[in-house]
């Protein structure tokens, strides 16, 4: 067993293990975090759920007997379309009566843009990636088993809340397109390619159908967003774009009330089904879970998610510290250690596990930032027109 940390973690891309891979596109040694794992992947384990056992249909009869209650406490977070905010309202009108007036509005942003060092919009450029990679995001939360959309517009409050969820998530990706377009700094172009070729790739994560473990993934993910859109924000108010930090702080608001909702579906299943949710957490956190932005590329650098993660390790947007952090506070907010009555020996060695990770991780990130520092280096990005920034 070891636990190694090559590189950082980033926001909705690796929040928990990954492996080097290869696909049409390119072959590279990709981000790699190995939470108290071997250094193989796992074909199999107690952990994993087989379609049709037992295990698995206790699964199911727990999600459908969580119906009525996701229609109270989860859909209730969503926001009704007519008072969410939309891109629009925080952008340039190019429908202006007067079209001086909205090119005035452009130069403004871009004047205001251009205090913002390149290294920041290389992170802005991964948040923006990550939000446009909504579809692999939405097809992997459908393919949830007893929490999934079956016909595509199901009435069941497991499909609604999915179809509400990515709804509000599609304008993170439209306003940050827009900003950025308009701001002149960046390679839109090569900007596009990557999220093309992003989509185009897919994402692989690992017991895809169990909705337990999907639903600790999408707990890390949200709160990772959150709280990289948050530093993002902080970052730009500190350099004078205030509008770029109102909006990195709206996407960062919504983020939160979907890592409420996801969290609050978690907290309940340990509640219900405490040994099945005890093993999932378990089992996710244990588990390799390739990411949609481990596949990031531009056609140029293939180990452009590596590159871009070190930017954001580096500038504080987002940390292996924060990683560290997210899991220490699941651990304590689930209750892990408090969960007695309900668990097997396998979910009693599931919970000792849990308990002891948050300081394992702790001590690899240590290493792990005193290795980044001496491992510092200039590289270009292609979505700043090939500009160099300190990785």
């Amino acid at each position: 067993m070891e636990l190694t940390l090559v590189s950082s973690s980033s926001f909705k891309h690796s929040l928990f293990s990954t492996t080097p891979y290869s696909s049409s596109l390119r072959s590279s040694r990709a981000l790699v975090i190995n939470c108290c794992h071997s250094s193989k992947p796992r074909k199999s384990g107690k952990d994993v759920v087989i379609r049709g056992s037992v295990q698995y249909q206790e699964k199911l009869e727990v999600l459908k007997s969580m119906e009525g209650w996701v229609e109270d406490n989860i859909l209730t977070l969503l926001k009704p379309v007519e008072s969410s905010w939309q891109p629009q309202d925080f952008l340039p009108d190019s429908s202006s009566s007067s079209a001086e007036e909205f090119f005035d509005a452009v130069r403004e942003l871009r004047e205001r843009a251009a205090g913002i060092p390149d290294e920041y919009y290389v992170c802005l450029v991964g948040n923006l990636v990550s939000e446009e990679a909504l579809p692999t995001n939405q097809s992997m939360a459908n393919r949830f088993d007893g929490a999934n959309d079956e016909t595509g517009a199901s009435a069941t409050s497991w499909a609604q809340w999915n179809r509400g969820w990515s709804a509000e998530e599609n304008r993170h990706g439209d306003v940050l397109t827009r900003y950025l377009y308009l701001s002149g700094r960046l390679d839109m172009r090569q900007v596009e390619r990557t999220i093309q070729h992003l989509i185009g790739s897919g994402m692989i994560l690992h017991e895809a159908h169990d909705a337990y473990r999907g639903f600790v993934y999408t707990s890390f993910q949200e709160r990772a967003t959150f709280v990289s859109h948050g530093n993002t924000a902080r970052h730009a108010k500190e350099r004078g774009d205030i509008t770029l930090a109102r909006l990195c702080g709206l996407i960062a608001a919504d983020e939160r009330r979907h890592e409420t909702a996801y969290t609050r579906i978690v907290e309940k299943l340990f509640e219900l089904d405490p040994d099945n949710a005890m093993r999932a957490f378990a089992g996710m956190m244990r588990e390799r879970a390739t990411m949609p932005g481990l596949l990031m590329f531009d056609g140029c650098d293939r180990d452009l998610f590596r590159h871009y993660s070190a930017v954001a390790q580096r500038l504080g947007v987002y940390t292996t510290g924060d990683y560290a952090d997210i899991v220490e506070y699941f651990v304590k907010r689930w209750r892990v250690e408090d969960v007695g009555p309900g668990l097997t020996g396998e979910g009693r060695r599931a919970q000792d596990y849990l308990c002891g990770l948050p300081q394992r991780i702790r001590k690899t990130v240590e290493r792990a930032q005193e290795r980044s520092a001496r491992e510092s280096r200039l590289l270009p990005f292609s979505w700043i027109f090939n500009r160099e920034v300190l990785v």
